[in-house]
């Protein structure tokens, strides 16, 4: 059975090692610091490196723990892989291309949107869902467009109710604040604040969420639900609904 351990890391990201026994690989390591002093607590070794794009503060720990713990497996997309932007990426990856660590299946799902190399990690029930998948939230349509992000909120809305996400940053009650705006009587997301607020103010992260909680409450999971813009084309309501969140101030 693994194990994950959150690592705050930089100002809100979160990196996470993935624990078999005492063999550990990272995920979206943005500094290396946290990563080490977490490997030093749990008595673990780093063997594997997983990244979910290649944004600075997702990989910017990776050529610090090269350095200090010698070569390893670097995991990223293909996309990342040929435009060479994830610092000493060793394996690609895409839709279908899984891989194991150790016993343990780690499915690869494609999520283009937040960048075009986007991909997810999703192994016994966990899923690492980098920038595409926030709670309450999803990532800026920086490279990708409208309709592949849709389709990757699509691809992740349908892997089974008990999975536990795991997101790159700590947005939660501003995402649930949008969310509330969205859906203003909805008392799943009612609650869903109020519960990222008391986690928060008692200095504790709020992940990992539920991805059945997710679908009650995250409008960018609900974008296509009856009532939601319904004069637009689905990936058009998304693409509204993405623009009110830049918009939004709180």
């Amino acid at each position: 059975m693994l194990r994950v351990q959150t690592v705050p890391c930089l100002q809100d990201n979160y990196a996470y090692l993935v624990l078999d026994g005492t063999d550990a690989a990272v995920v979206d390591p943005g500094e290396a610091a946290p990563v080490m002093a977490a490997l030093r607590r749990e008595g673990a070794r780093l063997r594997e490196i997983w990244c979910t794009h290649h944004h600075g503060d997702h990989v910017g720990g990776v050529p610090e723990l090269l350095d200090a713990l010698g070569r390893i497996p670097v995991r990223g997309s293909h996309h990342d892989a040929r435009t060479a932007r994830i610092p000493g990426q060793t394996h690609a990856h895409g839709r279908g291309e899984g891989f194991r660590f150790g016993a343990h299946a780690v499915e690869v799902l494609d999520v283009p949107g937040h960048t075009l190399g986007a991909i997810a990690f999703h192994v016994e029930g966990a899923l690492f869902s980098g920038d595409t998948l926030f709670l309450g939230g999803c990532g800026r349509l920086f490279e990708g467009t409208a309709a592949q992000m849709a389709a990757s909120m699509r691809t992740l809305r349908a892997l089974p109710d008990a999975t536990r996400v795991y997101p790159g940053h700590e947005y939660t009650v501003a995402n649930l604040r949008f969310a509330a705006h969205v859906e203003p009587g909805s008392l799943d997301i009612t609650e869903a604040l109020a519960r990222a607020l008391s986690t928060r103010a008692r200095g504790e992260p709020t992940v990992p969420g539920s991805l059945e909680v997710e679908r009650r409450v995250n409008p960018f999971l609900r974008f296509d639900r009856p009532g939601q813009l319904p004069e637009l084309p689905d990936d058009e309501r998304f693409a509204a609904v993405r623009r009110q969140k830049d918009e939004f101030r709180a």
